[in-house]
């Protein structure tokens, strides 16, 4: 069975009753599905507007704390082998996700990776890889850390939670629920259709929001650093990869984001205190190369401060 976790705040409740109804279209029997919307405090509640589903749904009401609570408080009452994030303005591709589903059936995974699409699309033929270690698939590949990309078993959590109250909680959650899988399949498959919002957190462009996004991004990266350093030699190395990537997106964010090269300078500096620049040399991918030779010197920096983000359109 799997629990599919809806954390719901203020959206269009079509939008929430078009994500549920992707569910309920999916080969699953009613045993062997739990969807799960916890409404995070919203203005107005939208169990009125739920009616056609609320023999088929758990409806939880919070006060407002944030997708990271909203999202804990659904993974402590799920009781399914298997757990599905699922953004309430989202919603799963029919037939894609029935071929993650297959693997799930089939294949006893721990995770299952999928890929996602910003256009609903037809669904086409897929191709699948695994089983590969978790840690093996961190150290050979970048990581989309949207944990909506993936079904996981539940029981790999164990003690893990979201960190309540901050931006990128994924970035901090995915690479170590990766850590803990020996079994994952990996497809290409366009399962799960995101629905890009010009009103969301990602696209804020006020700046007490972009300082905190940068903010929290350092301190999850810091910790990562932290942690990788207490892990086996093998689990290590995949976490130290993830790690550089992050850092190098923090960069390039902190240029885009802010243009200020005092806010750059002070947190390269900061960085640089902690172990995290200049970056590590590795041939991670091509961009990784081409970004850490150019910020690996003021000029370099200074360069991109210029430049990006249309340089990086030709990388």
């Amino acid at each position: 069975m799997v629990s599919f976790i809806i954390p719901y705040f203020n959206l269009p409740c079509d939008m929430l009753k078009e994500c549920v109804s992707s569910i309920m279209e999916l080969s699953l029997s009613k045993d062997e599905r739990e969807i799960i919307i916890i409404d995070d405090g919203s203005d107005y509640s939208p169990i009125n507007d739920l009616q056609d589903f609320r023999d088929d749904i758990i409806y939880v009401r919070q006060s407002n704390k944030g997708l990271s609570s909203a999202r804990n408080t659904g993974l402590t009452m799920a009781t399914g082998l298997y757990i599905q994030f699922i953004d309430s303005d989202d919603r799963l591709m029919t037939v894609a996700y029935e071929s993650c589903l297959d693997i799930v059936r089939y294949k006893n995974p721990d995770i299952v990776k999928f890929d996602a699409t910003d256009k609903p699309v037809k669904a086409t033929s897929s191709d699948m890889q695994g089983p590969i270690d978790g840690a093996v698939f961190m150290r050979n590949n970048n990581l989309n850390a949207a944990a909506w990309g993936y079904i996981f078993r539940r029981d790999i959590i164990q003690d893990m939670k979201f960190t309540p109250g901050i931006y990128h909680e994924d970035e901090e959650f995915t690479p170590l629920l990766m850590l803990r899988a020996e079994n994952v399949y990996i497809t290409d498959a366009k399962a799960y259709y995101y629905r890009k919002r010009e009103e969301s957190i990602m696209t804020k462009r006020d700046n007490r929001h972009i300082i905190k996004r940068l903010n929290d991004m350092e301190n999850i990266i810091i910790k990562l650093f932290d942690k990788s350093a207490a892990l086996p030699a093998h689990d290590s190395l995949a976490l130290q990869r993830r790690t550089a990537q992050l850092t190098m997106d923090y960069i390039y964010n902190t240029i885009v984001l802010t243009k200020s090269e005092k806010q750059l300078m002070q947190r390269i500096e900061r960085l640089a205190d902690k172990g995290l620049y200049p970056l590590p040399d590795r041939k991670y991918s091509k961009k990784y190369v081409w970004f850490r030779k150019m910020s690996k010197s003021s000029t370099g920096l200074r360069l991109m401060l210029r430049t990006l983000p249309v340089m990086a359109k030709h990388i």
